[in-house]
C-alpha cells in the first residue's frame, strides 16, 4: 500500500463520515407510509402515495448530504466552479422534485384533488398531471447525477446509493401511473377518436377570465395590454433590469397573470424565474428588439445546466416577442440561451440564439409557437414534453470537427411522458452556415446536419407536416455513439413532411425509427394528446392547432 499523503487522511475521514451520514439519514427521516384510504382521486392508488412519500424522504436525505459537502476551501472541494455549479444544480433540482412529489400526492388525495396544491398548478386531469410531474422529478435526479459525474469530486459516489433509491422509487411510481393513464385513455378514446386526453370542454383555472385569454394577442401601449411592471434601460420604467422586475413579482400568484413589459434594448444579465414566481408573463418589443443576452459556458467551468442566460422554473410562464441569446460562441461548447422547467409554459414569437445546446427544454409540459431557434450541436435538447408549431429551426456553422444535430432528447424511462414534437416547422440552414459552405473549397468537408441524435435510451422526437430543407442529410438521424441498444428503444418518426430533405429513401434503418407513421401514431404527438393542450392552452390566448391537418 502506498504511503498516505498529508491531505489524503482527512479526505478519507470526511468521506467515511459523509458515507455514514448518507447511510443513516434515510433510516431517520423517511416518513411512515400513510394509512390506506378507501378511495383516491382518478384511481390513483394508496400504494402510489406510499411510494411517493418514501421517495420524498429519500430526496430530503440526499439533499442533506449535498448541502453539507464542502466546496470552498474544504479538503474535498477546493474552489472548483464546476463542482459548485453541480452542487447548486442538485440542490435546485432536488427542491423542485420535492414540490413535484407534493403536487402529485395532493392530486392523489380524494379531499384535495382539484382544490388544493395540485388544483392550483395542474390541468385538473390527475393522471396526466401526476405523470408529467413524476417524469420531471425522475429526470431531475438524472441531471443531478450527470452533473456530479462530470466533476472530479467523490460527492457523486457518496450520494449514488441515495440517488439510485430515489430513481427506483420514482420509476416504480411512474410505471404505476403510466399504466393507469394509458388504460383510462384507451377507455375514453374507444368511442371518440381524435380527442385523446381531456375529454369535454377545456377546464380553465377559476381565476382565468377573458382578460388573461386575450393577453397574448393584445398590443403593448395605451389602450392595449395592461402591464404590472415596466423594464427600461433608460430609467423610464419601474426597473432597469429584468431580474429586478422578477424579484418584485408576487410569489405563487394564482389570481391572474403578472405581466412585465421589457422595452427594446439588449439586457446583458443572467435571469432566473424561480419556482415561486407563478404565472409570470414577459412581453418585449419583438424578436431582435428586446434581447436578454449572456455568455456563461461549459469551457469556462460552469455545468451545462448553469450556463443558461435565462432559467425559467415557476409554473405557467409565458414569453412573447423576446430574444434569448448566449453569445459564448462555438469554441465554448455548451452554452444555453434558455432553460425551461416551467410546467404549462408558452413561448410565442420568441427567438433563441446560440450554438451548442441553445434551448434546454429540461422538463414538464411546454409549447412553442412562431419561434426561431438557431444553433449547431443539439440545439434543442432536454427531457420536456414539448410541442413546437410553426417554428423556424436554423442550423448554424459549427466547429470544423462537429456535426449539427437539431435535437438531443433525453428520455431515459419508457413510462416518461416526455419527447419533442415538431409540427408545421421549417428546418433550414442559417445564413452563417450558407456563407461557410459557399467559401469551402473542399466540398467533402461540408457540414453535416441531422434531425436528431438519441441522448438517452428512450429518446423520442417526431417531425410532422413540416418542411425539411436540403441542409438535412439523407440519413436524417445520427447515432449518439457505438451503443446500438438505444437504436431499438428510441422513438423517432416522420409524418407527411415536405422539402428537399424530407425524402425517406435514404433514412436510417434503426428498429426504433418509424419511417411511415400512420395518422393514428402521429396523433399521439399533437397538442391535444401529447401535452393535454386543449385543457390549458386556451387560457393563454396563444394560437395553436390541436390535431393533425387533413391531408
Amino acid at each position: 500500500m502506498a504511503p498516505t499523503s498529508p491531505t489524503s487522511a482527512p479526505r478519507l475521514l470526511l468521506a467515511l463520515s459523509l458515507s455514514l451520514l448518507l447511510t443513516s439519514a434515510h433510516q431517520l427521516t423517511t416518513p411512515s407510509p400513510p394509512a390506506p384510504s378507501k378511495a383516491t382521486a382518478a384511481g390513483i392508488s394508496p400504494e402510489l402515495v406510499s411510494t411517493l412519500q418514501e421517495a420524498l424522504g429519500a430526496i430530503k436525505d440526499v439533499a442533506s448530504i449535498v448541502s453539507s459537502f464542502p466546496i470552498v476551501g474544504g479538503v474535498l472541494g477546493g474552489d472548483d466552479l464546476r463542482l459548485s455549479s453541480a452542487i447548486n444544480d442538485c440542490l435546485d433540482l432536488l427542491d423542485l422534485s420535492s414540490d413535484e412529489l407534493s403536487w402529485s400526492m395532493s392530486a392523489a388525495s380524494p379531499t384535495t384533488a382539484g382544490a388544493g396544491a395540485a388544483g392550483r398548478v395542474g390541468t385538473g386531469d390527475a393522471h396526466a398531471d401526476v405523470r408529467a410531474w413524476l417524469s420531471g422529478a425522475l429526470g431531475n435526479q438524472d441531471t443531478c447525477k450527470d452533473g456530479l459525474d462530470d466533476t472530479d469530486s467523490m460527492l457523486g459516489s457518496l450520494v449514488s446509493t441515495g440517488l439510485q433509491a430515489v430513481t427506483s422509487l420514482l420509476g416504480d411510481g411512474l410505471g404505476q401511473i403510466a399504466a393507469g393513464e394509458e388504460a383510462a385513455s384507451s377507455a375514453r378514446t374507444s368511442g371518440h377518436r381524435g380527442r385523446g386526453l381531456g375529454q369535454g370542454a377545456p377546464r380553465h383555472p377559476h381565476w382565468l377570465g377573458p382578460r388573461e385569454r386575450r393577453l397574448l394577442q393584445m398590443p403593448v401601449g395605451p389602450g392595449g395590454m395592461p402591464v404590472d411592471a415596466v423594464v427600461a434601460q433608460d430609467g423610464s420604467g419601474n426597473h432597469t433590469s429584468v431580474q429586478a422586475a422578477l424579484d418584485a413579482a408576487p410569489s405563487e400568484r394564482d389570481d391572474g397573470r403578472y405581466v412585465i413589459y421589457v422595452k427594446r434594448g439588449v439586457y446583458r444579465e443572467t435571469v432566473e424565474v424561480n419556482k415561486k414566481k407563478w404565472n409570470v408573463m414577459l412581453v418585449g418589443d419583438g424578436m431582435g428588439a428586446t434581447v436578454i443576452s449572456g455568455r456563461l459556458n461549459y469551457v469556462d467551468g460552469y455545468s451545462t445546466f448553469r450556463t443558461a442566460t435565462v432559467a425559467v422554473v415557476g409554473k405557467g410562464f409565458i414569453a412573447r416577442d423576446m430574444t434569448f441569446e448566449n453569445t459564448a460562441g462555438p469554441v465554448k461548447h455548451q452554452a444555453v440561451a434558455l432553460r425551461c422547467d416551467s410546467d404549462l409554459s408558452v413561448f410565442y414569437r420568441c427567438a433563441f440564439e446560440g450554438h451548442q445546446d441553445t434551448l434546454y427544454a429540461h422538463s414538464l409540459r411546454q409549447f412553442y409557437r412562431d419561434c426561431r431557434v438557431a444553433g449547431t450541436v443539439d440545439f434543442v435538447f432536454g427531457n420536456a414534453a414539448a410541442v413546437f408549431q410553426n417554428c423556424l429551426l436554423l442550423a448554424r456553422a459549427p466547429l470544423p470537427s462537429q456535426k449539427n444535430s437539431v435535437t438531443a432528447q433525453g428520455r431515459f424511462n419508457a413510462s416518461m411522458n416526455s419527447g419533442f414534437a415538431f409540427q408545421f416547422c421549417n428546418v433550414s440552414a442559417h445564413d452563417d452556415l450558407l456563407r461557410a459552405q459557399a467559401n469551402q473549397t473542399d466540398k467533402a468537408a461540408t457540414t453535416q446536419t441531422f434531425l436528431g441524435r438519441p441522448w438517452k435510451a428512450y429518446s423520442r422526437v417526431v417531425f410532422m407536416q413540416s418542411y425539411i430543407g436540403a441542409v438535412v442529410r439523407p440519413e436524417g438521424w445520427l447515432a449518439w455513439d457505438n451503443n446500438q441498444s438505444t437504436l431499438a428503444t428510441l422513438y423517432y418518426g416522420e409524418y407527411m413532411n415536405t422539402g428537399p430533405g424530407a425524402g425517406v429513401g435514404g433514412r436510417v434503418r434503426w428498429p426504433g425509427y418509424h419511417v411511415t407513421m400512420s395518422p393514428a401514431e402521429a396523433s399521439n404527438f399533437t397538442v391535444a394528446q401529447f401535452i393535454e393542450g386543449n385543457m390549458w392552452l386556451p387560457t393563454t390566448g396563444v394560437r395553436f392547432t390541436s390535431g393533425l391537418l387533413a391531408s
